[in-house]
């Protein structure tokens, strides 16, 4: 029981700032600078749903709490975008508006865990995840997915060997922050058939659900509603991610815990930025991420074209096994060397036991800065 001073000791494992420590030797480099450690785009959001175009006169209360589960309008238009995304019949009852989709997994486990609990992990995972596991006293299980090359049946035997009678959800992502990859509507059925048997919780993170650039993104919601979560995002969606704002879709008899959390944690998601979500959601968003996706491919594609490395499959990033290119000093060194250089990257241990690899966002700076930070991690790579 910690006593003051001390603070509680399940807080040690939880990083704090999760990419930034080379930032000040990039900084200090003198040129040129290639922040790919950030997960960002240089995009702005849609004209019309930018907070400059937002004004009180024409919005009353723009300024004041919105309701804890979110303004009635953008519930019933983000049940409306689910459903027909999903084919799963979905009411505003099903919705609870977060501070970004960070809000809303924190919502998620609050709500579904206890202290001592295992939540499985499909490796490697958004960074974030795993501090949001043990903020709630749970612990994170890694399960790294095995190469896209074979069928789910070795993901399956991976996901058995580390179910314990603790074990109460699973947590994937898809398109994956970092990987890029996108799971196989099997992989996904046999998941979802794996959580029925062992009656556990799904936690779906789709928050790159509008950036697909090869298959198809299948919600793990449509596969078992009456046990997935899925969490949303407009900074991923729309250019968003100032505005901290997003949505979790789960069972509605569950979704009443969720909101407790939400409650007590951030009481609601910011009144303008809902209205900029509402906004987007009316057309304007999805004109704007069509648009978004093509530029968006093409330069990952060009990316992993000159790094030699597959192209993505989704999302904004690409992740590579610098294994060979290490020296003594190991992933620290090498980035260092890239800091040397300007160029920011984030490292493989946040994103699960990847002590040889670094993730790489393409979409953090326009195109041609991209292009020239590439240039350059392609130099310290020789490729």
């Amino acid at each position: 029981m910690p006593r003051h001073p001390a603070v509680s000791p399940s807080l040690g494992d939880v990083g704090g700032s999760v990419y930034s420590a080379h930032a000040a030797r990039a900084a200090a480099s003198g040129g040129e600078v290639y922040p790919f450690h950030v997960g960002d785009t240089w995009l702005e959001p849609p004209e019309g749903c930018r907070m400059e175009d937002l004004r009180t006169d024409e919005l009353p209360g723009l300024h004041r709490y919105a309701a804890p589960r979110g303004r009635a309008d953008l519930l019933g238009r983000v049940a409306a975008r689910v459903a027909e995304r999903t084919g799963v019949p979905t009411t505003p009852d099903h919705v609870l508006v977060t501070t970004g989709a960070t809000g809303g997994l924190g919502a998620v486990l609050g709500a579904i865990v206890d202290p001592g609990d295992d939540v499985l992990v499909l490796a490697p995972y958004w960074p974030l995840i795993v501090g949001i596991v043990r903020c709630f006293r749970a612990r994170p299980v890694p399960v790294p997915v095995p190469d896209p090359a074979g069928g789910p049946e070795e993901l399956l035997e991976r996901v058995r060997a580390r179910l314990g009678p603790r074990t109460s959800a699973i947590y994937l992502g898809t398109p994956n922050n970092p990987t890029g990859r996108v799971l196989p509507r099997s992989w996904l059925e046999a998941l979802a058939e794996l959580a029925r048997r062992e009656d556990l919780w799904i936690v779906a993170d789709d928050v790159y659900e509008d950036y697909v650039y090869a298959g198809e993104h299948v919600p793990a919601r449509s596969l078992a509603p009456e046990r997935t979560f899925s969490a949303h995002s407009v900074s991923k969606a729309w250019g968003m991610a100032g505005n901290r704002c997003g949505w979790v879709v789960g069972p509605a008899e569950a979704m009443p815990a969720l909101a407790k959390v939400g409650i007590h944690a951030f009481y609601s998601a910011p009144t303008a930025a809902q209205v900029s979500a509402w906004r987007a959601l009316d057309g304007r968003g999805d004109r704007w991420a069509t648009e978004a996706r093509e530029r968006y491919r093409a330069t990952g594609a060009r990316v992993a074209r000159r790094l030699g490395v597959r192209e993505p499959e989704g999302s904004t990033f690409l992740f590579l096994d610098v294994a060979d290119r290490l020296d003594g000093r190991g992933l620290d060194g090498f980035l260092d060397a890239c800091a040397d250089r300007g160029l920011l990257l984030a490292p493989g241990p946040s994103f699960g036991p990847y002590p040889h690899h670094v993730r790489l966002c393409f979409t953090c700076a326009p195109p041609d800065v991209v292009d020239r930070g590439a240039a350059v991690l392609a130099d310290l790579l020789g490729a």
